[in-house]
This record gives structure tokens, sequence and C-alpha cells, in this order.
């Protein structure tokens, strides 16, 4: 990455949030020469050399429906030829435009571990509310009927139990240590080809292609890692299989990564207990998935990492970057193409 000179107004694309919430950081950054564009007053062909896609900017919109403030923006990054670098809010660079803009040369960093803590909690709280029966004490609750747990098989002990968790990042790693505060036995699945050389009975960290090996043992699947041509479909009806009868799984990762007709078929059968479910293969959810019904299935619209103290951790993140950007160092959390 080629420097750039301090004095030279470094040109950043924000959203009209971002931009006020940028202004009061970038006044203490005095030797940092910055010009910020407000998206909202901007027209296509507008050029800028730096952009920070928001959480506002995505707002409601998905992969597969892009809603009409989110299109605009991002036709801004389509047709400015100066732009050389866009800040994301999320970790995943998963979207068309993220590939699209890559494809056009325009580097790429994420914000990984930023909402590490809150998407961990999300998972750990649908864990706790599967673990202890909550579909179906609020199912009561919103029938106004008294059902104690004394009415239903009462639940296991997590203590004892044995969590399979995807991915050993931030999330993965985070989940695993409250984990087993609880007394659940943890093993840990990542993906760099080093692991292959460790035998499972010396870490409770794994490589992926060992998977099927420890499933069996698994009461608990849960997904945290990116969607890759490796993990995409890697949950199929032979995965499910594997698991112990009752088992249940927890996915804050990404939709695809599980072959969705095959999970529901395991859930209605019973050859799942239940399952915690933030994102999906196709989103918004459609309104006639069974996954909105099924017994012991909590469905959330892909919110497990939204949080107020999210945007301020962002911000921070991306002004730490325009300094690597503008110094011609390689960026915080940048994303191969």
């Amino acid at each position: 990455m080629t420097s750039r000179n301090f004095k030279t107004p470094l040109r950043v694309l924000l959203s009209p949030k971002s931009f006020i919430d940028l202004q009061n950081l970038i006044n203490r950054e005095s030797d940092l020469a910055i010009e910020l564009l407000n998206s909202e007053e901007q027209k296509p062909g507008v050029q800028f050399d730096a952009a920070l896609i928001s959480r506002d900017v995505t707002a409601t919109s998905t992969k597969q429906k892009i809603i009409p403030s989110t299109q605009f923006f991002y036709d801004l990054l389509l047709n400015a030829s100066d732009l050389k670098w866009v800040q994301l809010h999320s970790a995943g660079a998963d979207r068309q435009i993220y590939l699209d803009l890559m494809k056009q040369g325009v580097t790429i960093s994420g914000s990984s571990g930023v909402n590490a803590p809150i998407v961990m909690q999300t998972a750990i709280t649908g864990i706790l509310m599967l673990a202890r029966h909550f579909p179906k004490m609020l199912q009561a609750q919103a029938e106004r009927r008294w059902a104690s747990l004394i009415n239903y098989p009462l639940p296991p002990d997590l203590s004892g139990q044995t969590a399979v968790i995807v991915g050993r990042g931030p999330i993965g790693s985070g989940i695993a240590k409250v984990l087993e505060v609880f007394g659940v036995k943890t093993i840990l699945l990542g993906f760099n080809d080093a692991l292959k050389q460790q035998k499972h009975s010396a870490s409770n960290v794994i490589h992926i292609s060992q998977m099927k090996q420890v499933l069996p043992q698994a009461q608990w699947l849960i997904l945290a890692c990116p969607l890759s041509k490796e993990t995409r479909n890697l949950i199929d009806q032979s995965v499910i299989d594997l698991l112990p009868d009752g088992a249940r799984i927890v996915n804050i990762a990404r939709g695809e990564i599980i072959c969705e007709p095959e999970l529901i078929t395991a859930l209605q059968s019973k050859k799942l207990a239940g399952a915690y479910l933030d994102v999906f293969a196709s989103e918004p959810l459609d309104a006639n998935s069974p996954l909105w019904s099924i017994e012991n299935v909590i469905v959330t619209p892909h919110s497990a990492g939204h949080s107020a103290g999210n945007e301020a951790r962002v911000l921070e993140l991306f002004v730490e970057n325009l300094r690597l950007f503008a110094s011609g160092q390689v960026l915080k959390n940048q994303i191969a193409a």
C-alpha cells in the first residue's frame, strides 16, 4: 500500500450518523488531514479514497434483500474510481458488494473481535434458554398456563455435557470459556493446517477434518466460523446423523453453513431436540418457513451482534485504520481478496 502525504486530505465517505460521530473523534487527531463526505449529500460519481460501511448503512438490508438507502450507498462505492479502501462494521465480508469491490482492487477490512463479546453473550443466552426449556415455558406464559418444569422430562444438567464449537476465533473461544465455567466439556474445531499434527488427547482444539470423529459425543454443536468454500453446507445430513439423538444446534455464524432443509427435517423428527438460529440461508426468513413454529427452536433476526456499544468500537477501529492507511501500512483486520 502506498504511503500518503498527511497534508493531503484523505477523502472519506460516511453515513450521516457516522459523519457526526467521526467528526468528534477526528477533532482529536490534529496531525491527520481528513475530508469527511456525508453520503446523503453526494451523487453517483463523487470521488473519495476510503469509506466506512457502518451498521446504519446496511440497516435492515440482507444479502438477498437490499433496501434503497443501502443500495444508494453501495452505488456511491461502485462508481468511485479513486476508492482504495472500505472498512466494514462486521467481521465477515461475504455480501456481494464486498466481493464486487475486491474485484475492483479495493482493500476491505473487517471488524473482527469488535462485537465478539456481544455475539458470545447472545449464543450463551440461547444455549441456556434451550438447556432450561425456556421455549416451552415462554409458550406457556403466552397462553397464561402454569406449566412447571416438573410437567416435562426434567432438563439434564449442563455440567458433564460436551459442546463441539466450529470456529476458534474470539467468538468461539469466548463461548468455550463460559461453557467451561458451567462444567461443559468443549472441543474447538479450527481451520489452521498446523492443527492436523496435533492429537486430540493433548488439547481441546482440533482440526476441522476431525469433526466427524467427535460429533457422536456432542450434546451441542455450535457454529461460530466464517462462511467460506470450506464451511458452506458443512452441516449436512451426514453430520446431523452423527450427533446423538436429542443434541442441539446453535448457529450465530452464517445460515449457508447449514443445509437448512435437512436441519428442518431433523428438528421435526426430534432427531435434534432444539436449535438457536440467528442466521438463515435466505434472509429475512420466509414467513412460511417451518422454523418459526417448530417446538424448541429459537429464531432471532440476524441480530446476535447488535449492541449500542458496537458503533463506538467500530469507529475507534476505523480511526486506527485511517492512520495505518494514510501511512501505507497493512490495515488491522484486512481481509484477503
